[in-house]
């Protein structure tokens, strides 16, 4: 018999590892409270022994935020189809808008760093 350790003696974590293309040019924002953020999205393929059927979708795409420098450094410098990697936590976050309050989850990047070689320009 298995039995549920109390909850006090369990250890929570909210740690996110992803490896994926940036399908979207970054986008610089200024929040309301004057901080500027980078947004992104990943794309990241699923394994195909993780997909249920022939119709599952291939990859999950992840809306990526940065608040630190060095993300945000990091993100203004990406473009589409640059291969990255990164760590951080899910965030829910809460947004009140003209249709109402919503909520979503997005990844807080930690670190950000490209996995891919920089194309030249040209």
């Amino acid at each position: 018999m298995t039995t549920t350790p109390p909850p006090d003696t369990l250890v929570h974590c909210n740690e996110v590892h992803l490896i994926g293309v940036v399908r979207a040019e970054p986008e610089v924002r200024t929040l309301p409270s004057g901080d500027e953020i980078v947004a992104l999205r990943v794309a990241v393929e699923r394994a195909a022994a993780d997909r249920r059927s022939a119709r599952s979708p291939r990859s999950d795409l992840f809306d990526v935020t940065c608040f630190s420098a060095a993300t945000r450094r990091t993100g203004r410098s990406l473009a589409d189809g640059d291969l990255v990697e990164l760590r951080g936590a899910m965030r829910r976050n809460v947004r009140r808008g003209p249709g109402g309050v919503t909520s979503r989850m997005d990844l807080e990047a930690r670190t950000l760093s490209r996995r891919s070689p920089r194309r030249s320009a040209g």
